[in-house]
């Protein structure tokens, strides 16, 4: 699988953009917000429907303009394969593959299997939960189409219950209709978690070696899911905490509170790991991403590098650029110092200033 090119329109800070990428590696160099990181953000959205900072569609339209759009033609089982991603401020997104438009933005998860590594994954490891279980979601979503399918449902769920929970303060008969709601709850939330937990265990075997190699064999790293509550049990802990969740007006209970532990050497590294092994713990869950992905679709992902090589010491950024020589490969940075003493194949080089780009190698 390849991206062959791009292709925006009223898109960040783009007016128009047309751009090429070789199917080895392909550097975007450049100053500080001039427009790199957008190239790789409409990549992502092609792949996951969503921008990876958690922006608005409105947001990602260029500022002067009520509508945007995005083109992708990649290269997928010696196929080419279109698609077509029409932003709307203030209504949702239109979606198309090869012409066809897509009843649901979910359809297109799956199509572009994609790995985006940037500074801001250091969260995964020193953020709060909800950045674990977006990066679980993210990674199951792309694998397993039946996992969006009950994640969607789960997450729509737990919004109108929470509505309701608000609704009852004012209407207080409506609390007989909460049963309704727990027991698609119960049916959804218990296929996410049991599919976090399967997905964890296969993590764990992926990403021990890549570990273990990236510290000289000195550290072991291991995964602890930590669901919220059993998938079986979903349905009478939310009866049981039916009064708590009426007072807060607020779901308690369910996968949308899961979590997992990392641990390095039996230590949790979110806590007591140093800055050193927490970046260590998040370029091995980057590597592990790209072999899970090998391993289920029997395909290269692409890998997209957002201004992370300046990030890590010449030991983690040997081992990432000698996991990558076989796979797809776009990267932004300020400068090409950190590639002049790399033994490092770029096939591709372009200048990004202020919304335009030009090809320099």
């Amino acid at each position: 699988m390849i991206i062959k090119s791009l292709e925006l329109e009223k898109y960040r800070n783009y007016d128009n953009l047309y751009i090429e990428f070789d199917k080895g590696t392909t550097i975007l160099t450049g100053e500080n917000a001039q427009g790199k990181t957008n190239i790789l953000e409409a990549i992502y959205l092609s792949s996951n429907t969503k921008s990876h900072k958690g922006s608005k569609d409105a947001e990602i339209v260029k500022f002067d303009a009520d509508e945007g759009h995005v083109r992708t033609i990649l290269n997928k089982n010696d196929e080419d394969v279109r698609i077509d991603i029409h932003l709307r401020k203030g209504k949702s997104k239109g979606i198309a593959v090869n012409l066809e438009k897509l009843r649901k933005a979910s359809e297109l998860i799956g199509i572009i299997n994609v790995v985006l590594f940037s500074p801001e994954d250091l969260n995964i490891i020193k953020g709060g939960p909800a950045y674990r279980r977006s990066f679980l979601d993210m990674q199951i979503c792309q694998l397993d189409s039946s996992y969006v399918f009950n994640l969607s449902n789960y997450n729509k769920i737990i919004e109108q219950r929470n509505k309701l929970l608000k609704d009852i303060y004012f209407q207080p008969a409506l609390k007989e209709t909460l049963f309704i709601w727990d027991s698609q709850l119960q049916s959804y939330g218990g296929n996410v978690i049991n599919k976090r937990d399967s997905f964890i265990k296969e993590l764990n075997e992926i990403i021990k070696e890549i570990h273990l190699k990236l510290t000289d064999g000195k550290e072991n790293i291991e995964l602890l899911y930590e669901p919220n509550i059993k998938a079986d049990e979903i349905e009478s802990s939310l009866k049981l905490n039916a009064e708590k969740d009426l007072r807060s007006k607020i779901t308690s209970v369910g996968p949308h509170r899961d979590d997992f532990v990392i641990n390095v050497n039996g230590i949790d590294v979110r806590k007591f790991g140093s800055q050193g092994q927490q970046r260590t713990a998040a370029l091995s869950l980057k590597l592990a991403e790209i072999e899970i992905i090998k391993k289920n679709t029997n395909d290269k992902p692409i890998l997209l590098l957002d201004d992370v090589l300046s990030e890590l010491d010449s030991g983690r950024r040997n081992m990432l650029l000698e996991s990558i020589n076989d796979i797809q490969t776009i990267i932004t940075c300020t400068g090409l110092d950190d590639f002049i003493n790399e033994r490092f194949t770029i096939n591709r080089v372009y200048k990004v200033s202020n919304g335009t780009i030009e090809l320099i190698q």
